[in-house]
Order: structure tokens, then C-alpha cells, then sequence
């Protein structure tokens, strides 16, 4: 399964919320080691996505293919520990009653894995936490710091696989460069594959290696980050991405029109 050219494989993904037709016909393959960005507007259908994926959303058709086994609907407990998501709200994705140590040594429970100890203060300093936040609760943390315990509780069962949902874009910008630098590091280091979702092009363009741009549910274009960063997008909804991405420009939100 480990030997798999490809860590994921989607074709033909379609998702509906009743006469809503969130995703429409995506496919895309991400490579074993390779960060993939995910861009859109919101509502595009990026996270949409994301959560079928991960398993949160069974409600879909076509094929997804994980680490060389086809998904169903139901995931294995294998797939979960192989498969982790880090979500875009580090306060609401840690429950408020329990600590650090709790957070973190709940998925090695579930996942019948030993060495407790030793595997919290490894995974708190590889997210750069000292062990004096293992009995903090999530109250006593700043948004960068419960991003942090989110990283490190997804990274505890060592997946190979990290979904990333908008990882950054509830903290303050002072704050997202030092998580997105850290998120670059343990790939570098763990050999992990990522899904990055955003809305910013900067963010996708700094992580990840190609991009696909959602429209509508749709993809409406695939391209290197290189090509984003020469400014050579082929579709006109991208470079209005691009356009919207440097800032507030009056002549070029006049040009601003809709897709659909």
C-alpha cells in the first residue's frame, strides 16, 4: 500500500446537499509526498471536498482511492490512522474541558498504540510546545498555540496523510506565517502528503508544489505553483483570483465578474 505512486486518486467526485450540487465531476491525484493546494472562492466546493476525503461526508459518488485501496462510504480504523484532518478553527476542534494530555493521548487510545508518554513530549516539541503545556486546557492557549495541539494531536498517530483545512486562516496574520512554516517542516521531515484548502493564493502558492482551482463545485483549472507565481494562469477566473490575492485594486474589481 506504502509503494503506491499516488496517495490519492479522486475521479468523478460528485457531491449533493439536496438541489444543491456542491461537487461536480472533480478528479485529481496527488502524489505520495506531494503538498496539494485546493483554491477557491468560498463555496466553491474546496472543503466540500476535503470531507469527503476524510470520511466526514459519506454522502458522495465517484472514486476516491487512498494509499492504493479504494474508499467506500464507511472508512476503516487503519484508513483514520493513516488519514488525519486539521481544521480551520483550533478552538472549536479542542474540546474545552479536556487538556492537552487528553487530546493527545485519546487517539493513541482509540487506536490501541502504547508508549503514551513518550509520544506526547515528542509530538509537543516536533510542534515546538514545551511539556509545560501538556495540562494546559484550551482556554489557557492562544489561537497559534491550539493550532499547534491540533498539528500535534492529527501527527500523534503518525498518518501519512494530513487534510488541511484552511489550517491558518483564523489566526492573526502575525501568527500564520510561524504555523505555515511549521506545517512545511514536519512534511519535510515525516515525508508526509498534504491537501492544503484555502482561499489564498499566498498561502497555497508558499506550501504546496500544484494547485487546482475550484469553481462552482467544479475544477476549473490545475497548474504549478510556479506557473501561479509567474502570473501565467490560463483561466480568466483564476488570474481574477490572483488579481483579488494582491489586494484591494479598484481598476481591477471593476473587471470583476461571476463565473457560474
Amino acid at each position: 500500500m506504502s509503494g503506491t505512486a499516488h496517495a490519492i486518486r479522486v475521479g468523478g467526485l460528485d457531491v449533493r446537499f439536496g438541489d444543491i450540487h456542491a461537487v461536480r465531476d472533480t478528479s485529481f491525484d496527488v502524489a505520495a509526498g506531494e503538498s496539494f493546494g485546493l483554491v477557491g472562492e468560498s463555496g466553491s466546493g474546496k472543503s466540500t471536498v476535503l470531507r469527503a476525503l476524510s470520511g466526514l461526508n459519506p454522502d458522495w459518488t465517484g472514486g476516491i482511492e487512498i494509499l492504493g485501496a479504494p474508499q467506500g462510504r464507511r472508512r476503516s480504523r487503519g484508513f483514520h490512522r493513516a488519514v488525519q484532518m486539521v481544521f480551520q478553527d483550533p478552538f472549536g476542534s479542542l474540546h474545552p474541558r479536556h487538556t492537552v494530555d487528553r487530546a493527545l493521548a485519546e487517539p493513541l487510545a482509540i487506536h490501541g498504540i502504547d508508549d503514551v508518554e513518550a509520544r506526547i513530549e515528542r509530538v509537543l516539541a516536533e510542534v515546538q510546545l514545551g511539556p509545560g503545556f501538556r495540562f494546559r486546557y484550551p482556554h489557557q492557549l492562544s489561537g497559534g498555540q491550539r493550532q499547534r495541539v491540533a498539528i500535534a494531536r492529527a501527527l500523534i498517530v503518525e498518518p501519512k496523510i494530513l487534510l488541511l483545512d484552511e489550517p491558518t486562516s483564523a489566526l492573526d496574520v502575525s501568527i500564520q506565517a510561524e504555523v505555515l512554516n511549521l506545517l512545511v517542516e514536519l512534511r519535510r521531515r515525516r515525508g508526509l502528503t498534504y491537501i492544503l484548502v484555502s482561499h489564498n493564493l499566498a498561502v497555497v502558492g508558499h506550501m504546496c508544489e500544484r494547485i487546482a482551482v475550484m469553481n462552482a463545485g467544479r475544477i476549473v483549472e490545475e497548474m504549478t505553483t510556479e506557473a501561479l507565481r509567474a502570473g501565467t494562469p490560463r483561466e480568466a477566473y483564476t488570474r481574477q483570483l490572483l488579481l483579488a490575492s494582491r489586494g484591494y485594486d479598484r481598476a481591477a474589481a471593476a473587471q470583476f465578474r461571476s463565473f457560474d
